[in-house]
């Protein structure tokens, strides 16, 4: 098997402000998705959070990108904005039935978007965890949840989220907690900082800081100042998938900052 990878992306690929700046000017809306895919290795499709995609637009994305570019997919809100998790899983068949499998290959992780509102309820919680399967269309389905209340700041809820075999977003932000599971072998990272007065969006000692931390988190070390829980000798010590995301912020610096990392990375 090939050895876990770090992928740089961006969240989406429609976004005004990146045509002339990102994109060249003149540059077909229409081949936006062909542009960005050939200078990242991931993108985060937000707008699967608001409404259903096709199976003809999904196909027509998977045509569009390199071989072996990675999608992450956010899931429906209607799965995850209720008050009562356990009776989501409609919804939740409804999102995995919708036709994202047919990204196929490059269907990587699904990420379950939570309200910062919504706090932690353990049994709830594992009602939800046991809706969310496996595989779909034959294809193995990996889990990540995106949780926004400081209540999951707990043991509790990350030993919950190993017994699903489920990741957490490590989340880089003013407003919502950094939560990171060092037993995981999948980090997702989601940085919301960049500045727009930078033109790269991040200081350059602070991608070489990110280029660093995601080399040795790749490599199964554990970097200093990570937000942990649990005492440090429990982290597992074998190679992780790494993904990065720039994320909202100055979101018209996300993909210089995704390229300045990518290069730091080699």
């Amino acid at each position: 098997m090939a050895a876990p990878r770090i992928r740089v992306g961006i969240g989406g690929w429609v976004y005004e402000p990146w045509r002339g700046n990102f994109y060249p000017s003149g540059w077909p809306q229409q081949r936006e998705l062909e542009y960005a895919s050939q200078r990242l290795s991931a993108i985060e499709i937000n707008g699967t959070y608001y409404s259903t995609p096709t199976r003809t637009s999904v196909a027509k994305w998977r045509d569009s990108t390199p071989e072996d570019f990675i999608f992450s997919v956010k899931a429906s809100r209607f799965a995850t904005n209720r008050r009562v998790l356990a009776e989501a899983g409609e919804s939740v068949a409804r999102f995995i039935g919708s036709g994202i499998t047919e990204l196929g290959p490059k269907l990587g992780p699904i990420v379950w978007q939570f309200a910062p509102t919504k706090r932690f309820d353990p049994v709830d919680f594992e009602a939800f965890l046991k809706l969310l399967p496996t595989q779909a269309d034959g294809l193995a389905l990996r889990h990540v949840l995106d949780v926004r209340h400081d209540s999951f700041r707990s043991p509790e809820y990350l030993a919950l989220a190993r017994r699903h075999g489920v990741a957490t977003v490590l989340t880089e932000s003013d407003e919502y907690p950094a939560l990171f599971d060092a037993q995981a072998g999948l980090v997702y990272a989601r940085i919301m900082r960049t500045e727009a007065a930078l033109p790269e969006g991040i200081t350059p000692q602070t991608l070489d800081q990110l280029a660093a931390c995601a080399q040795l988190l790749q490599a199964g070390g554990l970097p200093t100042g990570m937000p942990l829980l649990e005492a440090a000798q429990d982290a597992t010590t074998a190679p992780r998938e790494v993904f990065v995301f720039f994320i909202s912020g100055a979101k018209e610096r996300a993909p210089a900052a995704a390229m300045a990392l990518m290069r730091r990375l080699g």
